[in-house]
């Protein structure tokens, strides 16, 4: 049933400027410590052992440098290298692949967490040192560069990777499923033929970490549709897939796959759908008077609520037109950089990294709720433009997020500039986790690479994250806490 503009107007009209805000982040501010709902009563929340003067100060306290030169992190934090691209080995013997992306951790017999890590390396394989190995069985495409690895970790420290799916495209976001499987995305539209490709590229694929044999003869799930894929989610009660679009010239979309009726999600009935099963539609958003929302930069404050409609895509192979290029102006509504998402709460957080010139508006960053229950999108962060990003204490360009376990979100950036990872706490208050230390650029003109990848070991000791040029994945460990609560 269509949620319409008319049952949205009367909806915000019962309940006025005061819509309830749920999820676990209120809003995010701008900079570590700066509040952007309200200041915390004192006296509330937990210290943070570092003697930053409040005990209701959200975080961990200030970064302490790396004498490695690789993590900056909290006093009483450290971190372990897991893998390191032309470093750390395979099974098979071939070095890590480079790139690392998003990652999703899995748990596994006695004490065994099994992290899936996508390598986002476009076009052919000659193009790159260390491409994903061709491990037999596991190819789609044997000229492509990219797909994923599997890692994994023991309570001993002991560590092993193998492949998990080969020949694939600028493996990028992608996400977990309630069954325990991954999906990685191809943020690419390539086609055969194209940048020396022998098979069309632009799909998503599902990658078993348990089961090795699953992986054999990848099929990619044409019923999710053709396009610059950045990420995806499953909801865990209706079956719907959400997934975004990184791309512009148009800006990119935000989709929806609505299973065929009787269909069942579980391991490998993905692989097995039809090319046309379902139905993917791509979202369109109205305001609160029922005015059509072209583009999510139109928002300039956080807590701004739309609802949403959802329209067929035409053609979701693209066979002629890419996907976003189907629609006219007012058809759908865009945004710039749909990068990361992650299920919690009842819903999808969803990443809209920067917008630009290419926009209506501009910012350095948003990240929005979706609610399934009441089709409604609300802006729970948003990122003023950055007017220096060399500069510590401001962050741009939000990319891989993860809900934590701790309350809030960990949000992996990937701006210009200084590249940290940060949270945010329920009360809307933001605070630095890590830095990255690893200059690729000269002592003159320093350049750090993004943060991907994201994740919470099942257990939630550990929180796995990755530099992605040269490609490190690294588990930080420490005194975590429950953060400051909303108030």
């Amino acid at each position: 049933m269509s949620f319409t503009r008319r049952e949205f107007t009367r909806q915000s009209a019962l309940t006025g400027a005061g819509i309830a805000l749920t999820g676990t982040v209120a809003a995010l501010a701008t900079a570590p410590g700066a509040l952007a709902a309200g200041e915390p009563k004192h006296g509330q929340g937990h210290g943070d052992g570092h003697g930053n003067g409040h005990h209701d100060e959200p975080g961990y306290g200030p970064l302490v440098p790396d004498p490695r030169g690789i993590l900056a992190l909290p006093a009483g934090f450290s971190y372990k290298v897991i893998t390191h691209c032309g470093v750390t080995k395979l099974e098979t013997g071939e070095y890590t692949p480079s790139n690392h992306d998003g990652t999703a951790a899995f748990e596994g017999p006695r004490g065994v967490t099994l992290l899936v890590n996508n390598h986002e390396l476009s076009g052919t394989r000659a193009g790159w040192e260390h491409p994903v190995p061709l491990t037999e069985g596991l190819v789609y495409d044997p000229v492509a560069a990219g797909g994923c690895t599997v890692v994994e970790t023991r309570r001993d420290g002991r560590t092993a990777e193998w492949v998990g799916i080969a020949g694939t495209s600028t493996n990028c976001a992608g996400g977990a499923t309630p069954w325990g499987t991954w999906l990685t995305c191809e943020e690419t539209e390539d086609k055969a033929g194209r940048n020396g490709l022998l098979k069309d590229h632009g799909y998503v694929f599902e990658v078993d970490p348990y089961d090795r044999h699953a992986n054999r003869d990848p099929r990619p799930i044409k019923a999710f549709g053709r396009y610059a894929h950045e990420a995806v989610v499953i909801d865990p009660k209706r079956g719907h897939a959400y997934l975004t679009e990184d791309a512009s010239g148009p800006n990119g979309l935000l989709y929806r796959w609505v299973p065929p009726h009787g269909f069942r999600h579980g391991r490998g009935r993905l692989r097995a759908l039809a090319d046309d099963a379902g139905a993917l539609q791509a979202f369109k958003c109205f305001d609160r008077n029922g005015g059509f929302v072209d583009d999510l930069s139109r928002a300039t404050k956080t807590g701004t609520v739309y609802g949403v409609d959802w329209v067929d895509v035409p053609d979701r192979d693209a066979r002629t037109v890419s996907v976003r290029k189907q629609f006219a102006d007012g058809e759908v509504t865009r945004a710039r950089k749909l990068e990361g998402m992650w299920w919690g709460d009842g819903g999808a957080y969803i990443v809209s990294s920067f917008a630009r010139a290419e926009s209506p508006g501009r910012h350095d960053g948003q990240v929005w709720f979706y609610e399934p229950k009441r089709r409604t999108l609300t802006l729970k962060v948003l990122l003023g433009v950055n007017a220096d990003p060399s500069r510590e204490g401001a962050y741009d360009g939000p990319d891989n997020i993860t809900v934590s376990p701790y309350g809030g979100l960990v949000v992996a950036e990937d701006g210009d500039g200084l590249q940290h990872l940060f949270g945010a706490t329920e009360s809307g208050r933001t605070y630095p986790i890590a830095r990255n230390e690893l200059n690729i650029g000269s002592e003159q003109e320093p350049e750090y690479s993004e943060f991907t990848g994201v994740t919470f070991s099942p257990d939630g000791r550990t929180l796995y994250a990755s530099i992605q040029d040269p490609g490190i994945m690294l588990a930080i460990t420490g005194p975590w806490k429950r953060q400051p609560h909303r108030h």
